[in-house]
């Protein structure tokens, strides 16, 4: 797990000069994050480790932009409103998981379950 922590440090450093909106960096933490831990299970179990076999496995689409944002938001908009809520509030809006909490009168363990499975039933959506 350390080497996922120092790597991801590492690339956030050497690339966060890419980020385009700040808004977005949480998502794109995530990426880096996701990314790192698949190359480094792929190393641990033997696989080999190659960038285009990750993205395959990853199914990651080569799609224009605009079309990426019309299928995220319909990924978003497909969700049950208790998820797309807390979603939107954590991710667009930027609140923190205590600030939602407190808005939405709601525990910090509940947000944070609405948030990891929201997010969950967004990137199914966009696997398919």
């Amino acid at each position: 797990m350390e080497d996922a922590v120092q790597e991801t440090l590492w690339i956030v450093y050497r690339r966060i000069g890419r980020l385009r909106r700040a808004g977005a960096f949480s998502l794109w933490l995530f990426q880096i994050v996701h990314r790192t831990c698949l190359r480094l299970a792929k190393q641990h179990i033997g696989l080999p480790d190659d960038v285009s076999s990750l993205e395959n496995d990853m199914q990651l689409s080569k799609r224009p932009e605009s079309e990426l944002r019309i299928d995220i938001a319909a990924a978003i908009q497909s969700l049950p409103s208790h998820y797309r809520q807390v979603l939107i509030l954590r991710d667009v809006d930027e609140m923190t998981i205590s600030e939602i909490a407190q808005s939405l009168e709601l525990t910090r363990e509940t947000v944070k379950a609405r948030l990891h499975r929201g997010r969950a039933l967004v990137r199914e959506y966009m696997m398919r």
